[in-house]
């Protein structure tokens, strides 16, 4: 069957926040007096957004399914949202929150849970030293580090068998990571936490809600933004790229129905699916061993919808952390109106693979009993239910980002960004700041633009000379 082909300056494929900021920088940087490079985004989904997706029920309630927040010093992702004028709102926090621990329900206000002392002040003597060797982590080079090499040789998970002495501490601890990297510590090297607790500033704001990672929402939706900056580019839905040829100069990208010849190409795919990319020439072997050895995290997001936010009333704040599952962690994802009432729970890591095994209807009864022993038998009767299980997506294959196991970025980390040929890197994994979040994705989608920018003006004057 013969395929449609086209030309452009620029491919780019994804068309996830990564994808849509560096079309977006090519099109502001012609628009400022720049040179006007045609650029076609090629995304193999339905719609834009990757791996954030707001989804609206059948009672007319938007849900995020995907990501979600707006975190505090998230500078690049504050920028779009503003650039677009969308309306933002703070998470609500206001209220007790739960702790179920151990069978046993209790209350607590702030972010300082009722547990033995001696167990707080273990996770927070573990913070405490992760946040000052995060500190010592180059951003733009954490294989750089001075004890890169032994932070990297070890698990996260072995790091905190050996400094953790409370269990009670180390599990708690445990689930706080969890929710932050969607694995379980024993699959990341200590050197990738340490460089994603300092991309992301500390631990205190990587698990926070007010001034945290957590602390602000998209009215209607994170998706709006997606939406609206796509607006305008020429993004071509439901086109998987499946070969790449290219040499130093172009690449052509084939597709199913398309082949796509461009000067430059910029790749912001996770990294199993740019595994199953076929490359010719072969890529180079430091890039091919971060597309075979960075799997994704496994994570998935259970939202019910009632009339109202009924915890409220109880005085609680919907936020809930326990170390029963399947949903460790809990918010209250509800609308800045206030109705209707939207309970978010987390899963993660294996609770969320073994989540997965179950049907639609089975995995509702498992989080509807979680969310009646957190708030209520109330809890037990939603209006309407949804969840996504992000390693079930064919076009993600989990989230909330890929991680680097132990070994891999002393190994091989220096080719994160390294162009090969024609060929750019983007995505939140690739990013210095933010790495594994929207605004990570963002910038990162921006750097890559920079380069292309950067070598069509240098080849541009060699030319003219």
């Amino acid at each position: 069957m013969s395929k449609d082909s086209m030309s452009c300056d620029v491919a780019v494929l994804g068309a996830g926040f990564a994808g849509l900021a560096a079309a977006r920088a090519l099109d502001d940087a012609a628009k400022s007096g720049g040179e006007k490079l045609q650029t076609v985004v090629l995304e193999a989904r339905s719609r834009v957004g990757g791996r954030v997706f707001t989804s609206t029920l059948d009672d007319g309630t938007w849900v995020d399914l995907g990501g979600q927040w707006l975190g505090a010093g998230q500078e690049r992702l504050a920028h779009w949202i503003a650039r677009h004028g969308l309306e933002t709102y703070k998470t609500w926090t206001a209220g007790q929150n739960v702790l179920l621990w151990r069978g046993k329900r209790t209350l607590y206000r702030g972010t300082i849970p009722r547990l033995p002392w001696m167990t707080l002040i273990g996770v927070a003597w573990a913070q405490f030293r992760l946040d000052r060797m995060a500190k010592k982590v180059p951003l733009s080079a954490p294989w750089e580090a001075k004890d890169a090499a032994e932070w990297d040789a070890q698990s996260f998970g072995r790091w905190m068998r050996e400094n953790v002495g409370s269990d009670v501490a180390r599990e708690l601890l445990a689930i706080g990571m969890e929710t932050v990297f969607a694995e379980n510590a024993e699959n990341y090297s200590l050197l990738h936490a340490l460089f994603y607790i300092r991309s992301g500033k500390d631990t205190d704001t990587l698990l926070g809600s007010e001034g945290g990672a957590q602390d602000t929402r998209v009215k209607g939706g994170m998706q709006r933004l997606a939406n609206a900056m796509a607006e305008g580019l020429d993004v071509r839905l439901g086109t998987p790229a499946r070969r790449i040829v290219w040499t130093e100069d172009g690449a052509t990208v084939h597709c199913d129905e398309l082949v796509v010849k461009a000067r430059r190409v910029i790749l912001t795919l996770p990294p199993p699916l740019m595994n199953e990319l076929v490359f010719e020439p072969a890529l180079p072997a430091s890039r091919r061993a971060l597309h075979e050895g960075m799997p994704m995290g496994a994570a998935g997001k259970c939202v019910a919808v009632y009339d109202e936010p009924f915890w409220r009333k109880d005085g609680l704040s919907g936020m809930c952390v326990s170390d029963e599952g399947p949903c460790h962690v809990t918010f209250d994802s509800s609308p800045p109106e206030g109705r209707p009432g939207v309970l978010l729970g987390f899963v993660e890591a294996d609770g969320a693979r073994e989540l997965a095994k179950l049907g639609e209807a089975e995995r509702r009864e498992s989080v509807l009993a979680c969310f009646a022993k957190y708030f209520g038998e109330q809890a037990r009767s939603p209006g309407s239910y949804a969840d996504k299980l992000w390693a079930q997506d064919e076009w993600a294959r989990g989230c909330y980002g890929a991680f680097c196991p132990p070994g891999l970025l002393t190994r091989h980390g220096s080719a994160l960004r390294e162009p090969v040929g024609a060929l750019h890197w983007a995505g939140t994994e690739t990013a210095t700041v933010w790495s594994g979040y929207i605004d990570g994705a963002l910038s990162s989608g921006e750097r890559a633009a920079s380069e292309v920018l950067a070598l069509i003006a240098g080849a541009r004057g060699v030319s003219e000379a």
